[in-house]
């Protein structure tokens, strides 16, 4: 019997008992209480930091048709609530459980539905990871209150009236960069937002200037920690669907009416097939997600703004790609020392090690930001992020053969598509090109011997997309228009 297997039959459920959410100062505090049967707990917490108590109530009392009925959520609560759906993965994933039970409030049928779609599709790296066979209902059953419990519905669901300010996620990495900097050219009304502010995420912040940056603090329960260092089950979870329910909660307390994520349409490209399904490590920042969490949200979180309320959820880059970006941020050297998008820097193995916060130099992600970024930034420039030429590294090579698919498949990391990889190092090589007498580095010198002659379209393809659009998007028009406005611009610059 596999590991999966055992673990699955020693805790056969997982428990969302309870949550519980309070005011403390300026602080708005959640936590929330799990339970593995028969003898695992858990207690995770969140502090929203600086809220204003006033707009809270403000919440709670625009509900509409409000029901005399503890069965029912609404304001506050169904966010909170929801915020502790999408919690659950983290800690479900440690074992597996084919059940997971929801004490605490009301799912109807589409909403289950819903959600067992994400554990699919958002979980599928950490099924390929520990090979486990998802497949059939009987994987995991997602159960809430009996039947007789009145169904979640639009009139218990606060309808949140809010202003013209955008909530912003602020990660530390190049694209909240360029979505920072082209609505701020647009006097647009900002308002950073950062989970577990990483050093790279508030040096941004400082450098654009933004005051009094939304900063929420999630607490891990170091059991967890604990269960990994004793071999439980553990892997990537979708990140990203978790920010988007945080970033709801968050648009509703500080009063904003768009939500502006910085995905792009490079994420949409998955990584391998397992078990009959494309497996895709960046599911949660795909335009598929984003398509189904807006549904979602406009139905059981908040009113769409035709109906008088509700936030707008979108994502401000999704018609370019990682490339293209890449280009627009080589226009901002001032935050060159400030952004950091290695995830090596943040590891610390389940809490055994503290982590570098500083490129790594080996990692698929690593080198795919200075292949994408080489073609743009004054080399002297880069070499001092980086601290290194990346394509001197012969090590790096087999990373260099899955990011153009010539090896293996893309790596498991945020990074572009197959086609972004060949134009970048494409880009980078015709940039050694020009400067005669320098010698090709390494991995450059390889892919024009072996790779460069398998695409002989690359001038062209490069051309295509780095002017390219993708209409499958969400963004407002006015948004929209400013997006257009200023890739243009880059386009001819």
């Amino acid at each position: 019997m596999s590991k999966v297997d055992v673990l699955r039959k020693k805790y056969p459920r997982f428990i969302y008992e309870n949550y519980s959410w309070k005011i403390s100062g300026k602080d708005f505090k959640i936590s929330f209480n799990f339970k593995i049967e028969p003898n695992i707990f858990f207690k995770p917490r969140v502090i929203i930091k600086n809220i204003d108590k006033k707009r809270i109530n403000e919440i709670e009392n625009r509900v509409l048709n409000p029901v005399r009925n503890p069965e029912f959520l609404n304001g506050v609560n169904n966010l909170v609530f929801h915020l502790g759906l999408i919690e659950i993965l983290n800690y479900w994933k440690a074992t597996c459980s084919p059940e997971i039970i929801i004490k605490v409030g009301p799912l109807n049928s589409e909403q289950i539905k819903w959600w067992r779609d994400l554990i699919m599709r958002g979980m599928g790296h950490f099924f390929y990871q520990n090979k486990i066979d998802f497949r059939g209902r009987k994987f995991v059953k997602i159960k809430t209150l009996p039947s007789k419990s009145k169904q979640l519905t639009k009139s218990a669901i606060a309808k949140i009236s809010s202003q013209e300010k955008i909530l912003l996620p602020v990660g530390g990495g190049k694209d909240s960069v360029v979505t920072l900097e082209t609505l701020k050219k647009s006097k647009k009304n900002i308002k950073c937002f950062s989970l577990n502010p990483t050093l790279a995420a508030q040096k941004i912040t400082k450098i654009t200037g933004s005051k009094k940056t939304i900063i929420v603090r999630r607490k891990i329960d170091p059991k967890l920690l604990e269960l990994n260092r004793q071999g439980f089950l553990n892997g990537h979870t979708p990140f990203s669907a978790y920010l988007a329910f945080l970033s709801v909660l968050c648009a509703a307390v500080f009063n904003c009416k768009y939500i502006a994520f910085s995905n792009e349409r490079s994420s949409n490209e998955g990584n391998l097939k397992y078990l009959g399904r494309i497996i895709n490590h960046q599911y949660s920042k795909s335009f598929d997600f984003e398509k189904k969490f807006r549904e979602y949200s406009k139905k059981y979180l908040a009113p769409h703004q035709k109906l008088g309320g509700g936030l707008e959820y979108f994502s401000f880059l999704r018609p370019l790609y990682e490339i293209q970006i890449a280009k627009w941020f080589s226009k901002y050297s001032q935050y060159f020392s400030a952004f950091l998008s290695c995830n090596e820097a943040y590891k610390t193995n389940s809490g055994r090690k503290k982590p570098t916060k500083k490129w790594c130099g080996s990692c698929p992600k690593c080198l795919f930001i200075f292949a994408i970024l080489y073609p743009f930034v004054n080399e002297e420039k880069l070499l001092k992020i980086f601290g290194k030429n990346l394509f001197e590294n012969k090590n790096l090579l087999p990373i260099m053969q899955e990011l153009v698919e010539e090896r293996g498949f893309k790596p498991f990391e945020c990074v572009g598509t197959k086609k972004e990889s060949l134009i970048a190092f494409y880009l980078s090589w015709k940039k050694y090109r020009d400067r005669v007498s320098v010698k090709l580095p390494y991995l450059l010198k390889y892919f024009k011997n072996k790779i460069l002659p398998k695409y002989p379209n690359l001038g062209k393809e490069s051309k295509r997309i780095l002017n390219s659009w993708n209409n499958q998007n969400f963004l407002p028009k006015h948004f929209e228009k400013i997006l257009k406005r200023y890739s243009y611009k880059l386009q001819r610059d």
